[in-house]
């Protein structure tokens, strides 16, 4: 296995930083805008339509907000479910599943997670799709996570075998970098949607 001691560790670091920076920088009204956006993305999306189980997250950081597609998920009678860190594996993730009466906490990274219910939990196979947030990605489907691998682990499986749920990244348009500086552990996705629109790669 990997130790995850990048090649590039500068490289990726600047453009991390860039990337954060850039959506940050966003004002309320284009998060807004891009929240709603991404649920009429979704609206279309064939695969999520006929999908029972999906997996999101709670935008921090100025990442892609899919709250209001969560709502909108709901309302459609999916189950939806959030990553969870793992409480005795560092550096992994369960999913949980989450309703709108789940009791919520902070983890250590100061992100909103339901308190963990191992009752509420499932394999992380049997979600039919992993929507992961990202901090850039480029147009052959390379994605820059934020370097603590969590997805990377989560969806080497998938990568290797083509196993389990299939994963698709969420972002800001403004994310797109040129070329993501890649290491051998890093995962491409096979598609990213963003508000304007969904990129599918081979």
């Amino acid at each position: 296995m990997p130790d995850h001691q990048p090649e590039h560790p500068d490289e990726r670091q600047s453009l991390r930083q860039l990337i954060r920076q850039r959506r940050k920088s966003l004002s309320q009204a284009e998060q807004q805008a891009a929240a709603q956006q991404l649920v009429l993305r979704f609206q279309q999306h064939t695969e999520i339509l006929a999908a029972r189980r999906i997996a999101l997250y709670l935008a921090n950081d100025g990442e892609l907000d899919p709250l209001p597609t969560i709502h909108w998920l709901w309302a459609q009678q999916k189950e939806v479910f959030l990553p969870v860190l793992h409480p005795f594996t560092p550096g992994h993730l369960l999913f949980q599943r989450y309703t709108p009466t789940s009791p919520m906490t902070h983890n250590r990274y100061g992100i909103a997670e339901p308190e963990l219910d191992m009752l509420q939990v499932v394999p992380h196979s049997t979600l039919d799709l992993i929507c992961t947030p990202l901090v850039a990605f480029d147009a052959e489907g390379n994605r820059l996570g934020m370097g603590g691998g969590y997805y990377d682990r989560t969806l080497a499986c998938w990568h290797e075998h083509r196993l389990g749920p299939k994963p698709l990244g969420l972002a800001h348009d403004c994310q797109q970098v040129d070329a993501v500086p890649q290491e051998q552990w890093d995962v491409p996705l096979p598609e990213i949607i963003t508000p304007a629109r969904c990129w599918q790669f081979s």
